[in-house]
């Protein structure tokens, strides 16, 4: 009994499963392809990031001298054709310096933040840089090449990697005197931009005198020189690339 009852669900099993696999008249009448498609552009937007730094023995002092060189780098940018919009400002943040003991009164205040300029004009990048640096008023940070809008690159690659998809699909049914049909099913992957120019700058301990205190507490930060600003890097074209897996009917 136990025997006719499993080959009951042996069978009943083989019918689910012919029943949900997929006709052999689908694939056979069925042409998958694969292509890829790439988009090149020349960058249009420059990011320039800087970060904004001061240490007062009074709070308040600390405070205004940070702001006032945020104040400083907007106005820079406003005399270099920037926008409002084009100049981001994060919040300052502040660090109290004791002197050795935490339980004692601070003995100075540390306030850092970071401005970040969006350049569409590229001839206006040499002179940002250069007065930033003859002012002494903050530490360049790094400057990105890339493209404002992003997203249209991608939908020119999309549309290339579909185009050369179908063509494929085409031109192959046609040596056996068939035609394209509909499109059945696709897969898409849009990759990574690549061809990114970028420059960082130096590292904040490399423009910072740092001594120990005679009390052998926390480190004093003493103001020197910034250092030249390093060579820009020459833009070059961006790519952005696409794969598509497509599955037509054949006609």
């Amino acid at each position: 009994m136990k025997c006719v009852f499993s080959y009951i669900l042996l069978f009943a099993y083989a019918g689910i499963a012919a029943a949900q696999a997929p006709e052999t008249k689908f694939i056979a009448d069925t042409l998958v392809v694969q292509a890829d498609g790439t988009y090149e552009a020349d960058p249009d937007l420059a990011t320039m990031t800087f970060r904004i730094f001061s240490q007062q023995k009074e709070l308040k002092q600390a405070y205004a001298e940070a702001n006032q060189s945020i104040q400083r780098i907007a106005t820079l940018a406003a005399n270099n054709g920037l926008k409002k919009d084009d100049v981001m400002t994060g919040v300052l943040t502040v660090a109290p310096i004791y002197e050795g003991d935490r339980k004692k009164r601070a003995r100075s205040y540390y306030v850092q933040g970071e401005i970040t300029l969006k350049v569409h004009d590229f001839s206006h990048i040499g002179p940002i840089l250069d007065g930033s640096v003859d002012d002494g008023i903050a530490d360049f940070r790094s400057l990105t090449y890339s493209l404002s809008d992003e997203e249209a690159a991608k939908k020119q690659a999309v549309a290339e990697a579909m185009r050369r998809a179908i063509g494929r699909a085409g031109i192959a049914l046609e040596q056996k005197g068939q035609k394209l049909g509909a499109l059945r099913y696709m897969s898409l992957d849009v990759k990574q931009l690549y061809g990114v120019a970028s420059l960082e700058g130096r590292n904040f301990a490399e423009v910072a005198e740092l001594t120990q205190g005679a009390s052998g507490g926390i480190f004093n930060r003493a103001k020197v020189a910034p250092p030249p600003p390093p060579p820009l890097p020459q833009p070059q074209k961006i790519a952005v690339t696409a794969s598509v897996q497509c599955a037509f009917q054949i006609q």
